[in-house]
C-alpha cells in the first residue's frame, strides 16, 4: 500500500478519534458524572480530553497537509514514530486501567493496535 494511502488511513483515524473525545461529554454524561471527584480532577480530566481533540485534529491535518514531508523528513518521521508510541502506550495502559471484558472496550483496544500499526507502518518502508 502507498504511504499516501497510509497516511490518509492514518489521519481519518485520528479524525475518528477526534470525533469520538469531543462526544465524551453525552457519552458519559460529564460534567454530571464528574461531581463525586474533586473539582481539579474534574477540570483536568476535561481538560485532557479538550487538549487530545486537539492533538488528533492537529495530526489528523499533518498527514492530509504534509504525507510526503512526513514519510520522508527526520521530524516526519520522528512524529510517526511518536503517534505509534503514543498509540502502543494507550493500548498497553488499556490493560491497566480498563480491564472490563466488554465487546465495546476489546473493539477499543483494537483501535488502538490499529492506530500503532498505521503510523509505524510508513516507517517500516
Amino acid at each position: 500500500m502507498h504511504t499516501e494511502t497510509i497516511l490518509l488511513l492514518c489521519a481519518l483515524h485520528s479524525f475518528g478519534f477526534a470525533l469520538f473525545h469531543l462526544a465524551f461529554w453525552r457519552l458519559f454524561g460529564w460534567p454530571r458524572t464528574l461531581e463525586n471527584t474533586t473539582r481539579p480532577n474534574r477540570a483536568i480530566l476535561q481538560i485532557a480530553n479538550v487538549q487530545l481533540v486537539w492533538i488528533f485534529i492537529a495530526i489528523g491535518l499533518s498527514c492530509l497537509l504534509y504525507p510526503a514531508e512526513l514519510a520522508s523528513s527526520p521530524l516526519g518521521r520522528a512524529l510517526l514514530a511518536a503517534m505509534a508510541g503514543f498509540w502502543a502506550i494507550r493500548t498497553g495502559t488499556q490493560f491497566v486501567w480498563l480491564r472490563i471484558r466488554h465487546p465495546l472496550v476489546h473493539t477499543l483496544t483494537a483501535s488502538f493496535v490499529l492506530g500503532a500499526v498505521l503510523f509505524a507502518w510508513p516507517l517500516l518502508g
